[in-house]
């Protein structure tokens, strides 16, 4: 993290229509790629915010959040970003939460709001509770499931949480006012907001998102090992193109998250590799009708699914379901 002296970019005055969504002096975004950049145009959009600075890593990224009208200043630092901030959003990857907390905390304005979008809980909330300690009344953990095929600002859009779902993870410590706040926001984004558990969470989406990742990984990885693998790719059709659409995934990001929720994914595999065992079986004992009725168990509850049977069920038209998420949260 950049230390470079602080000097104040703004003055925050945190502030709430009446009746309507919080709006906020200025937010400041840790991390301008997809996420952290859609965030910033959908506020914009909605008028929620006065202005935006951005903070990047890369100065190459953040003048490029700065052209295409994502932020509205550069910062040097993190710490100078966000210490005249009234929204803070972390959009790093995983791993680098507690480093990003810890540089912010010294110079956050204990009145703002402090969101991350990170796709694992557990390992974001243990980050915070060491780097944020006397600051957590003020964080409010959020996932938002949303993404798109290509990562980066270039990328970002104002629609981009439109009709999808955000997971607040508030700790024991979170302040119930700022948990509304977050709340408020995320549905004046047009985003439909539920509250898990840190653990709920973190066992729900390795089942839903991080095995799945996994799986489509490893699939490619044992095709691309055998010798006829460019023979197969050349053969390949929409069913191979879906199947594995998300093992193109960021391989930095998905490196954290499966190391960060290890032991919620090697739970879920073991679930997969008894469903695997039964397929499997089916086929050494040639039972036909035992087979099918494995395939539309499957088909039923997926067909279900997509018609929005279970509550996690996005409608069809929402636009983050074109196509579903497989970015990082950055």
């Amino acid at each position: 993290m950049s230390t470079a002296p602080q000097t104040a970019l703004h003055t925050p005055s945190p502030a709430a229509a009446p009746g309507g969504p919080p709006r906020f002096e200025q937010l400041a975004v840790i991390g301008c790629g997809l996420m952290g950049g859609s965030f910033a145009l959908a506020l914009k959009a909605a008028g929620l915010v006065q202005r935006v600075v951005g903070y990047a890593r890369s100065p190459q990224t953040r003048a490029r959040a700065r052209a295409l009208g994502v932020i509205d200043a550069e910062s040097p630092s993190v710490q100078l970003a966000a210490s005249s901030a009234d929204l803070v959003l972390l959009s790093v990857p995983v791993a680098a939460t507690g480093e990003t907390l810890r540089a912010i905390r010294p110079v956050v304005d204990p009145a703002a709001l402090v969101m991350d979008v990170g796709s694992t809980k557990g390992d974001v909330v243990a980050a915070a509770r060491a780097a944020f300690a006397d600051r957590l009344g003020q964080f409010v953990p959020a996932h938002p499931i949303a993404g798109k095929e290509r990562a980066g600002v270039e990328h970002a859009s104002a629609d981009l949480y439109r009709g999808c779902q955000v997971i607040l993870t508030p700790l024991a410590e979170t302040d119930p006012a700022q948990t509304a706040r977050a709340r408020v926001l995320w549905q004046a984004l047009g985003a439909r907001v539920r509250t898990m558990s840190p653990e709920g969470h973190d066992a729900a989406y390795a089942a839903v998102s991080h095995l799945p990742h996994l799986l489509a990984f490893a699939a490619v990885r044992a095709l691309t090992q055998q010798a006829e693998a460019a023979e197969f790719l050349g053969l390949a059709g929409p069913g191979f193109r879906d199947f594995t659409r998300i093992a193109a995934s960021d391989p930095d990001v998905w490196r954290d998250i499966l190391l960060a929720n290890a032991a919620q994914v090697r739970a879920q595999a073991q679930h997969f590799r008894a469903a695997l065992d039964a397929f499997e079986a089916t086929l050494d004992r040639g039972d036909a009708e035992a087979l099918r009725d494995l395939i539309a168990d499957a088909s039923r509850t997926r067909t279900q699914w997509a018609a929005g049977a279970y509550t996690a069920a996005l409608p069809s038209d929402a636009p983050c379901t074109a196509p579903p998420s497989s970015t990082s949260p950055r």
